[in-house]
């Protein structure tokens, strides 16, 4: 009796550790196809390569403009994961004493991001109610 309790902790143990092995390996395989915080870090580019990165420019206020109120939405927070990424990496390479690539990108970003509340503002004043236009104003200075 003794005997047959020690093998079938062992052989329990056994079992239990190559189940475990395998769900460790389909876990780690899982954990390699998305990572969240990956959106905060920009694809790695080899810098050996012969054609320079061209970004793009900031958005003028009278394409903003055109843009409905959802669509300024969208962008304001797809401007907002960008400024975050470059903040984010632009921190990590001054802490390893590394020159940051490209920092006109930060300015152009902020640019577009205060265009944005510019446009917003334009839009608050042209409302007639003066208590929703107070509203919104408030709520685009928190932006």
């Amino acid at each position: 009796m003794f005997l047959t309790r020690i093998f079938g902790r062992t052989l329990f143990a056994a079992a239990k550790s190559e189940t475990s092995g395998a769900a460790a390996a389909a876990a780690s395989t899982a954990r390699t196809g998305y990572n969240p915080l990956e959106e905060f870090f920009e694809a790695d580019r080899n810098p050996d390569e012969d054609k320079p990165v061209v970004y793009g420019r900031s958005w003028k206020a009278s394409e903003l403009r055109l843009k409905s109120w959802d669509d300024l939405h969208k962008l304001w927070y797809v401007l907002l994961k960008e400024k975050n990424m470059l903040m984010t990496q632009r921190q990590m390479l001054n802490a390893q004493n590394l020159r940051f690539p490209n920092p006109e990108r930060i300015p152009k970003v902020r640019k577009s991001m205060c265009r944005i509340k510019h446009v917003l503002t334009e839009r608050a004043m042209e409302d007639p109610d003066p208590r929703r236009c107070a509203e919104m104003k408030r709520m685009i200075n928190a932006l």
